[in-house]
Parts: structure tokens; sequence; C-alpha cells
């Protein structure tokens, strides 16, 4: 896996100002942890992506798809990670991915994922990982302060997917179906099969980074231009570990807003 950084991202790396993805209030968040920013980090990987067939009353897991989709995803969040390290951050907060198709490559998928490398001003905080690689997360500025607060650290970014095919309903099911409520168990089995998949491979990554939970889970189901019956489930989280178990959360605080 080739995670060499262009000459152009080493040298915006070496620049004394930050840029950041984050909001006023996560600055300010981050900066009475205290916290740094150090930058915005990215990972990229243009991809093309295979084909499979599956029957169509069939309902089955497209895994050379899967497996596509997913190493596409771990390349752009290892150059990710590669650029924080690079600044000497200990983690990256605020991650979200985006895929992109172009004009010129029709067939190619470049996945994109962003975030800002951040370190804290105090080794005590413990918020780099035991392994000495920063961490990646999906959460805001805001989360992480309430996380770390709460006497948690992320650990992190875990995902699972799964692209499935979806069997196609027979001629003998659409007439039964003709006019009756009645639930398309096909449809439902084949789906919920799919999300757990993803869900698990998830948790699995999880565990094998040495977090005790997951957090902020996100799960998607999208088409990216393949045949109708095809579908890809992904799932995105945050695995956390706790570190302080006598922490007590932040109060909460009633906020009023002043907007009509």
């Amino acid at each position: 896996m080739d995670l060499s950084l262009p000459e152009a991202a080493d040298t915006r790396l070496r620049e004394d100002l930050f840029t950041s993805d984050l909001s006023v209030d996560e600055l300010v968040c981050l900066e009475e942890l205290p916290v740094d920013p150090l930058g915005l980090v990215l990972g990229s990987s243009i991809y093309h992506v295979g084909w499979q067939l599956a029957g169509p009353r069939q309902s089955r897991e497209l895994d050379v798809l899967s497996r596509a989709m997913y190493d596409a995803r771990a390349l752009a969040i290892g150059r990710m990670e590669a650029e924080a390290k690079a600044l000497g951050a200990d983690g990256i907060v605020g991650v979200h991915f985006t895929i992109n198709r172009y004009k010129w490559g029709p067939e190619l998928l470049e996945f994109l994922v962003v975030g800002t490398g951040v370190r804290a001003r105090d080794p005590s905080i413990g918020l780099k990982p035991s392994h000495g690689r920063p961490f990646s997360s999906d959460l805001s500025g805001q989360d992480l302060w309430k996380l770390v607060r709460s006497g948690y650290r992320p650990v992190h970014l875990v995902m699972g997917n799964c692209v499935y095919h979806v069997g196609w309903r027979s001629p003998f099911q659409w007439l039964r179906s003709v006019g009756r409520n009645v639930e398309m168990t096909n449809y439902t089995q084949a789906t919920y099969e799919a999300r757990e998949l993803a869900m698990s491979r998830m948790e699995v990554e999880a565990r094998d980074a040495g977090g005790e939970g997951i957090v902020e889970v996100k799960l998607e189901e999208r088409n990216w231009g393949w045949a109708s019956h095809v579908v890809e489930f992904f799932a995105l989280g945050t695995a956390v570990v706790r570190t302080d178990p006598d922490a007590k959360p932040p109060e909460p605080q009633l906020v009023l807003s002043l907007d009509g």
C-alpha cells in the first residue's frame, strides 16, 4: 500500500498557519481541553471497481465489489493519517467521506476523506493512542471535548461494508402481492442480512483496534451506478476506550435560541 505524500501536500503541511474545517464553536471547545488544531489533512484514492455477476433471483453478497469499496476507503484513510503523522498530530477530528465520479472516467470512483489534525498541549490528557499512530475520528470538536471530559478517548475510525445483490421477485410472488398489504420478506431478509454484515465488520475493526465501544455510528445505503438491485451498505463510527472510570460527564445546560 503506497501511502507516500505528493510534494504539494508535503509543502502545504510545512506552513506555519493552520487550516481546518472546524467551526468556531469546535475551535473554542478544543482550546478549552487544551488541544491545538494543526492543519487540514486529507487522503484520496481513485479506484476502478470491477464487476461481478449474480443470478437475477439470487440474494447474496458481491464480495468482489465489497472488497474494492473497502480497500479504496482504507487507502484514502491511510493517506490522511500519513498527513496527520507528518504534522505530528495526536489524531484527526471531524473526518468526513465523499465519493466523486468524473466525466473523464465514468467507470472510476474517487474516495476522498478529509479531517483536521490536532495535538494536545498537555500529554497527560492521554489523547494519543498507545500504538503511537494518530487516531482518526468522525467526532466534532464539541463531541471530542465531551468525550475526553467524560473519561473516554477515541481510538480509531472504524468501518464495515457489504455490497449486496437483492434478488428479484418471481412472477408468482409478484402476483400474490397485487392489491394486498403484505411484507416483501425476500427484500426484508436480504437488506437485513447485508446491514448485519456491514455492522459486524465494523465491530471487528473496533475490537482489533482495542476499542471498548463505538460512538457516532452512521449506516448508509447507496447505489454507485450499479444495477438497480445492487446496493452498498456502509457502517462508520469511532471506536473509543475508557481511560478514567471516575470522570464525571459535563453538566448539561439549557440554551435558549434567540433566533426567530
